[in-house]
C-alpha cells in the first residue's frame, strides 16, 4: 500500500491517447443551402486526412421540370486539399438545378473513419 501514491503518481505522468474524430468544420455548399452552379465542393475537417482512404459520392435527388425514376449519381472526383484538412470534390462542368446529396466517408490520421452526409439544392 505504501506503492500506491507512487503509481497514481506515475500514472498522471502517462500520455493518454486522443480518441478524436475527424468532425466536418465547414462546407462549401453548405447543408441545407441554396448554391449558384458550381463544379466544386469543398468539406473542411477538424484533422488531417488519409486520402486513398477518404472520399464522397454526389446524387442528383431532384430536377425541376423532369421527373426522375431513382437518384442519379453525378461524375465527381474527390482529391485532398494542400492543408490536409480539405476533401475537394471536383465536377467536370457545374451542376444543373436541381437538389443534391453528399455523402462522404474520411480517415483521419489517427485511422479513425467518419462517414456523413447533407443535401443542397443548386439554383
Amino acid at each position: 500500500m505504501r506503492f500506491a501514491p507512487i503509481v497514481a503518481a506515475a500514472l498522471l505522468l502517462v500520455p493518454v491517447a486522443a480518441y478524436a474524430h475527424p468532425k466536418l468544420v465547414s462546407a462549401t455548399p453548405a447543408p441545407n443551402s441554396v448554391a449558384a452552379p458550381t463544379a466544386q465542393i469543398k468539406l473542411v475537417f477538424s484533422e488531417a486526412l488519409v486520402a486513398q482512404f477518404s472520399g464522397a459520392d454526389l446524387v442528383m435527388t431532384e430536377m425541376p421540370g423532369m421527373k426522375m425514376n431513382a437518384p442519379m449519381k453525378m461524375p465527381a472526383k474527390a482529391t485532398l486539399g494542400a492543408d490536409g484538412k480539405t476533401l475537394v470534390v471536383t465536377l467536370p462542368r457545374a451542376l444543373p438545378t436541381g437538389s443534391y446529396k453528399l455523402s462522404y466517408h474520411v480517415v483521419s490520421t489517427d485511422t479513425h473513419r467518419v462517414e456523413g452526409n447533407y443535401s443542397f439544392k443548386v439554383k
